[in-house]
């Protein structure tokens, strides 16, 4: 599981390295100076836990934070916010998870099916 939450991290990262500057030049401001305050999570680490959530099919993400990430990712994760800090945050990650999957997926032959079946191997 870890060797796979280091690759999963390693390649949000490596988006967000390239992603951040990017965004942060084409957001629309009305003019005004606005403060961007540091996150506790790094918006990297923000998305590696939206991805892992999916990844291990939880089925509601208080459980998924409280239950799973905050008892035994402490480690791999020391700057936690609360639960509803992190929720407040969350959205800023939809844009970036937004552009990763737009940029990871493969071209579209003419025909794409989603299949969420799980096959028994």
């Amino acid at each position: 599981m870890m060797e796979n939450l280091t690759e999963l991290y390693c390649l949000m990262d490596d988006f967000c390295k390239d992603f951040e500057p990017k965004m942060h030049e084409i957001l629309l401001n009305n003019g005004s100076k606005r403060r961007r305050r540091s996150t506790q999570l790094s918006l990297a680490e923000m998305m590696t836990l939206v991805a892992l959530f999916h990844q291990l099919r939880f089925s509601q993400f208080k459980v998924f934070y409280l239950y799973y990430v905050r008892l035994y990712l402490r480690k791999e994760f020391p700057n936690l916010p609360s639960y509803s800090r992190y929720v407040e945050l969350l959205p800023c990650s939809a844009l970036a998870l937004t552009a990763l999957f737009e940029s990871i997926k493969g071209k579209c032959t003419g025909l794409s099916v989603a299949d969420s079946t799980p096959i028994a191997v």
